[in-house]
């Protein structure tokens, strides 16, 4: 097989990691990419949202399988325009990633299908939020309906941040399109976890469950980012709650959703609240995780591109994904300043330290090699893994890594899996 991996970020490298060990795989293409997958992936001069080049190079070059990493180009389209012209591509149609695309759509369709889930309403006038604002308990949750970068939810802890979080997206247009309509919603507190799902449109398979850090800072301060750290597995998710989760949120959607007309194939992503009253949707994704993908595949022990290409043409009963039972922890390496305005060029040392360092494993995200040196040219700019027979283990290693790889204005959470060792409940 030769597949194309769409993206440039530490889950991309993380997706052509897994694939590459596959015996099914014999050429890795990756657009953009990025300078840390080089060993693994012939890198194309491809941005991700340029559909119909991406097409043309997967008909052209004989790809088997397109896996999509990021949420826009699934939101935009690419999978109905690769159906189109029968390439294989792994990934929601643009009907069916209005599930991260709409955050009115998806709060509907779980409405429709009695998924468990905050109470909500949808408003795209400014007077009608306002009055609505003034019915609801604080804190309050405001979130833009279409995609916002990462930074269209505000939780809002008094009434007067509610009203400038409405204003700001409805009158002033702050993310303009994504905001012209907006979601108010019931906060919900209890321990914030992610489950994905791969699914072929009939059938799917529950990954195991991870936890995400979206904080920037320790003790979950801080603004929200795209993700400093997770781990995996979660001694919050039982068995039985997974069962739960499957029943009452994964299977009601999968098939609501197909029911009007846009059946469900690729990765189906709920982030989670454990309530008192049980586990509900905060919302859903479309894609792998950024950085959830880094510790579920080092835990993935059967092979991804088998699991994918099975989900892509509709036969996931077929395979069936085998999982070491040993930990993974991810800690994410920021540049000083994100998820602000942040600096680049920042020169990289430290990896031969970490050459031989067991059970651990680098993914790049914002690097750049310039000749022999190597830069920073994002915001996240690594994600530290480590393995262990215990979180602990897998944590230890993991800020191994994170200490030896070195550039100026690093930062990076330093209390990433707090929660699961101490048993200390969060809230969102």
């Amino acid at each position: 097989m030769k597949i194309l991996v769409i993206g440039a970020g530490g889950r991309e490298h993380a997706l052509v990691w897994k694939l590459s060990q596959s015996p099914l795989v014999k050429k890795i293409f990756a657009a953009p990419g990025n300078s840390g997958m080089a060993r693994l992936a012939e890198g194309l001069p491809i941005p991700a949202h340029k559909t119909v080049e991406l097409a043309d190079f997967a008909d052209s070059n004989g790809i088997d399988l397109t896996v999509v990493g990021p949420e826009g180009p699934l939101v935009h389209g690419i999978v109905d325009y690769f159906k189109e012209r029968r390439l294989t591509i792994f990934g929601p149609t643009k009907g069916a990633a209005r599930l991260e695309g709409s955050k009115a759509f998806s709060k509907q369709l779980m409405e429709k299908c009695g998924v468990p889930t905050a109470r909500f309403g949808i408003f795209s006038d400014l007077t009608e939020a306002l009055a609505h604002l003034e019915k609801c308990s604080i804190p309050v949750v405001v979130k833009a309906d279409g995609l916002a970068a990462g930074k269209g939810a505000v939780v809002a802890h008094t009434r007067e941040e509610a009203i400038y979080a409405l204003t700001s997206m409805l009158k002033d247009k702050t993310f303009g399109e994504a905001g012209s309509k907006v979601v108010i919603e019931e906060y919900l507190s209890g321990e914030e976890v992610s489950v994905l799902a791969v699914v072929d449109g009939n059938h799917l398979i529950l990954l195991e469950p991870s936890q995400d850090h979206k904080r920037a800072l320790d003790g979950d301060q801080g603004p929200n980012t795209g993700g400093m750290g997770a781990y995996s597995p979660v001694p919050m998710v039982t068995p039985q709650m997974m069962g739960q989760i499957r029943g009452k949120i994964f299977e009601p959607v999968v098939r609501g959703i197909a029911e009007q007309g846009s059946p469900f194939q690729g990765i189906l992503y709920a982030g989670l609240m454990l309530t008192a009253d049980g586990p509900k949707v905060l919302e859903f994704n479309v894609r792998f995780g950024d950085p959830e993908t880094q510790v579920l595949l080092p835990r993935l022990k059967s092979d991804l591109a088998e699991l994918l290409l099975a989900a892509a043409q509709g036969r996931l009963q077929e395979v069936r994904p085998v999982w070491d039972t040993r930990a993974a922890a991810c800690v994410v390496l920021a540049s000083q300043g994100y998820p602000g305005k942040y600096d680049m060029g920042r020169e990289i040392t430290g990896f031969k330290d970490i050459e031989d360092l067991p059970e651990t494993l680098l993914f790049h995200a914002g690097t750049k090699r310039e000749g022999e040196r190597w830069i920073t040219v994002g915001g996240r700019v690594f994600s530290a893994v480590g393995l262990g027979d215990t979180l602990e283990a897998a944590l230890e290693r993991a800020y191994v890594v994170a200490e030896k790889i070195q550039f100026e204005g690093k930062h990076f959470r330093r209390d990433i899996g707090a929660r699961a060792l101490k048993g200390v409940k969060s809230t969102r």
